[in-house]
């Protein structure tokens, strides 16, 4: 039976959570519980289908992120029942001039997402996933969906998302406005070069289907442009034929520079359909225990895996050679295990100064081999160091950027420090700008889903000649300026 929301929950037909929101006070800059005290300037919240909340607990979680460094307060977190919720508060918000960002999972480590005094918008309950079937070539999904939402769909019809992020438990929409890297990327670009279509709202509360061939200069401002021109809310992704199983890798390194070469080898011929590797601490500390994974799929996208073929001429220590088959789901899900022990140690809860860096192949070596040397088991933690080998053939986005080189390497440092040892975190933010301004002299620069200081400067130089497209995009789609400020691009 229908319940009869009362008035102390309804205002205008908006259905509120925790404290009641009745507008926005625009002399005040502020969202109000009632309308005393205002002089009649009160601007009211517009129906809405879904839940804008001040509660204590919303606002907290929203001014916190995987990171644990940033903290910033919004005035009200959205949670939309329709895309028409987000076009609506957007524009609200672009009139009133609030500042708004999505968010997704929350998993982005420097307060990306954060947004002091203004609006998040989570997108986690715009998760709709569109019909697949046998012959599918695309499925149409809300920006909330997770990836490991969107994989199990496919593979009910023998398909999948070519490019998957280690991490599956992320938001579409989340690794859209970044770019998803994988270690697929070698064969099928980002998961920003896989996506045929977009919805977005703008800053202006436009809400636009945009395309290659529809509306392009808005298109390519969105994927991997950090959220500055639209908010995603919905994504057509391109689909592939799966596997049954994979056979996966793993093969012992002691020297950083081969294990280095053989990852380029790997791509630039293609053996593999998944290629990383890490590189972990020694008996004595030193980070050299260097470890390749190189996956093959199986029947139905590849032959039986021949062990001779796949590893001939690689230089990997002669004993360290293991590998094991499984479903091609398993191997997807491989991180849950682990993830599930970090949470279950409070390891979760850590602070996450991450580095990320897109490094030219060539100066790979020269540029990781001094930052691994100065690196500590107790500066990582319970994190990891990773390299992906990638070709710069498959990345198409204008805005991911990568070295000019065929062959780039994303190198990770991805530490957790405990919350409370702000001296740590310091000295980790400190080494990460170091980092990132070696990479840039070599010719690299960052990739920009870790905690690296950067200044508008540092962002026009990041995205170099692919600016002057993003700074006329913002002009148009965000005149005021109001989405994602927490990116610090404008």
């Amino acid at each position: 039976m229908p319940r009869t929301p009362s008035r102390r929950t309804v205002l205008r037909g908006l259905t509120v959570t925790g404290a009641a929101v009745a507008g926005f006070d625009p002399a005040a800059r502020g969202w109000a519980a009632d309308a005393s005290g205002t002089d009649g300037r009160l601007a009211g919240i517009p129906r809405l289908d879904g839940t804008l909340t001040r509660d204590d607990a919303s606002l907290d979680a929203a001014s916190d992120d995987y990171g644990h460094i940033v903290h910033h307060r919004p005035a009200a977190v959205l949670r939309p029942g329709s895309v028409r919720d987000v076009v609506t508060m957007v524009r609200f918000c672009n009139e009133h001039r609030v500042p708004v960002a999505p968010r997704g999972q929350g998993h982005a480590p420097f307060g990306q997402a954060q947004v002091p005094g203004g609006l998040v918008v989570e997108t986690a309950t715009l998760a709709d996933i569109g019909p697949v079937g046998p012959d599918s070539t695309t499925v149409t999904v809300g920006a909330g969906a997770r990836w490991s939402e969107v994989a199990r769909a496919a593979l009910a019809h023998g398909l999948t998302p070519p490019v998957l992020t280690d991490y599956i438990e992320l938001s579409v929409g989340g690794t859209l406005s970044v770019g998803g890297l994988g270690g697929q990327a070698h064969r099928h670009g980002a998961q920003v070069d896989n996506v045929t279509e977009l919805r977005v709202v703008t800053g202006a509360g436009e809400l636009v289907r945009c395309s290659p061939a529809r509306r392009p200069d808005l298109f390519h401002a969105v994927l991997a442009g950090l959220g500055q021109c639209g908010i995603i809310v919905e994504a057509t992704l391109r689909l592939v034929p799966a596997p049954a199983t994979v056979r996966h890798y793993h093969l012992a390194y002691d020297d950083l520079e081969t294990f280095l070469d053989d990852q380029r080898l790997l791509v630039q011929e293609g053996r593999f359909d998944y290629v990383e590797g890490q590189v972990a601490a020694d008996a004595g500390g030193a980070f050299r225990a260097c470890t390749l994974e190189a996956v093959a799929y199986g029947p139905p996208v590849g032959p039986a895996p021949d062990d001779a073929t796949l590893l001939r001429g690689l230089r990997h220590t002669p004993s360290g050679v293991q590998y094991e088959d499984r479903p091609y789901y398993d191997f997807l899900d491989r991180l849950a295990p682990f993830v599930a022990m970090l949470k279950e140690a409070g390891f979760w809860t850590y602070a996450h100064p991450w580095l990320n860096l897109m490094v030219p192949g060539t100066s790979a070596a020269a540029v990781s081999a001094p930052l691994l040397d100065a690196l500590t088991p107790a500066d990582l933690g319970p994190g990891v160091v990773l390299f992906y080998p990638l070709l710069r053939e498959r990345l198409t986005t204008p805005l991911l950027r990568t070295s000019d080189e065929p062959v780039s390497y994303l190198f990770d440092i991805l530490s957790a420090t405990p919350p409370d040892d702000t001296a740590a975190v310091d000295r980790r933010l400190a080494a990460n700008r170091s980092a990132y301004e070696a990479a840039l002299a070599a010719g690299g620069t960052q990739y920009p889903v870790g905690s690296v200081p950067f200044t508008r400067a540092d962002w026009r130089t990041h995205f170099g000649p692919a600016w002057p497209a993003l700074e006329a995009a913002k002009r148009r789609y965000d005149p005021r300026r109001i989405l994602v400020p927490g990116q610090g691009v404008f």
